[in-house]
């Protein structure tokens, strides 16, 4: 009489099974012998290459952008290959009239600069890598393409070599600190498990792999292009093609569920016009990568009181004030000391509402949300008249219903992006 079941066991998706009886027997409910060499083969790489858990302890698109990732990582690397040689030719390999000195210099100038570039990139911009990484992930690699393209150009215009070589050194810094940082958020947004760093280190595998497959490619390809520039140009251009149109898809297929201006836009408009909050999927259909977002005027978050009073109209609530100033065409809002993120997304939510008040290119002729859509028409938009109550009443009415409606559709608001400045606002009356 065979013995009961007590329990089955798989690792992780794997399709394998282990059964364990209660006479303590245990059995296999496949053989991977059985199974091929080609399944072992996959499980092996799926081990070395994947997070563990994969693919639930990642985003559903990380597939997607690896595939993508990996054929850029791919190109960049023969397109590397190319500079690096143009780049050792100017600096005097093979020419017997150069100096170690001179190439000492000019290696250390160019170092300088990346150097310098490197710091002040990183003060001017680095709050805006978290708020569009996905914009600034393809920034980084057109930035890359163009030092490499200044790379090649430097051995033709040798009298320029140094000046060439530090604006070079200055792109390839501003891609290490952007492509470092938007790689950062697109890990965070990847890891589903608190796994933020197994998804990290087997992404830098995956790298190193495609790498080592460049670096044979490039066994092939240097014997060809050394004193060919036809070639060498040639080899540049195609690979730069399929470059950037890889970058472009992998941040494309990118779907975030937090929320930053250009999808709090998208989002705000699409309420405001079909009374309907999209989901991350439907928003990444639209969501800004190349082209501007849609803003009629800037939006500042987070600016100084000053700003403010300046403006047009000034609105006064509960944790912020806000203003429109019609000269420069900027929405400012002024944030209190005390103000929460729960007001911060409030006024962010009113400066959207405004922008879209201003912007009369916006096709309303097939309007569901009526009560929003008149409610604004007749209180804001068609006075240009912002007042406190209105407002309050607008917050009051219809902000608890779409916040409720961006967690129904999957959007995470525990984290948001919206690119807050750190001016605040104490009132002298609440001092004393």
């Amino acid at each position: 009489m065979s013995s009961k079941v007590l329990c089955y066991e798989s690792y992780g998706s794997n399709e394998e099974k282990i059964v364990y009886y209660e006479d303590g027997f245990c059995k296999k409910t496949k053989n991977l012998s059985v199974i091929g060499f080609y399944t072992t083969l996959k499980l092996l790489f799926q081990n070395v290459f994947l997070p563990q858990g994969f693919p639930e302890s990642v985003s559903e698109d990380y597939l997607h952008y690896q595939l993508w990732d990996t054929l850029q990582a791919f190109c960049s690397s023969i397109t590397g290959m190319l500079a690096t040689q143009a780049m050792l030719k100017a600096y005097g390999v093979g020419d017997n009239t150069a100096t170690v000195t001179a190439a000492t210099i000019t290696w250390m100038l160019k170092d300088g600069a990346g150097m310098i570039g490197r710091i002040l990139f990183a003060w001017k911009k680095g709050t805006q890598l978290d708020c569009d990484a996905k914009r600034w992930r393809l920034v980084a690699d057109v930035l890359n393409d163009c030092a490499i393209m200044l790379d090649l150009v430097a051995p033709l215009f040798k009298q320029y070599f140094v000046l060439i070589a530090c604006l070079s050194s200055v792109a390839r810094s501003i891609v290490g600190v952007a492509g470092g940082a938007t790689r950062a958020a697109l890990t965070l947004h990847q890891a589903r498990r608190n796994n933020m760093a197994d998804v990290s280190a087997k992404d830098g595998s995956q790298e190193t792999l495609v790498n080592l497959m460049a670096l044979f490619a490039g066994f092939l390809i240097t014997p060809l292009v050394v004193d060919n520039l036809f070639l060498t140009w040639y080899f540049f251009l195609v690979f730069t093609f399929l470059h950037l149109y890889a970058n472009y898809q992998a941040v494309s297929t990118v779907v975030m569920e937090t929320i930053n201006l250009p999808r709090l836009h998208i989002l705000v408009k699409h309420y405001f016009i079909y009374g309907k909050v999209l989901t991350p999927k439907e928003v990444n259909k639209v969501d800004p990568v190349l082209r501007r977002p849609g803003f009629k005027c800037s939006v500042h978050l987070g600016c100084q009181y000053a700003d403010v009073l300046k403006c047009d109209e000034i609105l006064d609530l509960p944790g912020f004030s806000l203003g429109y100033n019609s000269k420069t065409s900027t929405i400012h809002v002024s944030l209190y000391k005390d103000t929460s993120e729960h007001e911060v997304l409030q006024s962010s939510f009113l400066a959207m509402l405004v922008d879209l008040s201003l912007n009369k290119n916006i096709n309303t002729s097939h309007t569901k949300n009526e009560n929003l859509y008149l409610y604004l028409w007749e209180n804001t938009i068609a006075t240009k008249c912002y007042n406190r109550v209105e407002m309050e009443r607008i917050l009051k009415n219809f902000f608890p219903t779409f916040i409720n409606d961006l967690k129904v559709a999957g959007w995470d608001l525990s984290r948001c992006h919206l690119g807050v400045d750190e001016w605040r606002v104490v009132f002298a009356d609440k001092t004393q």
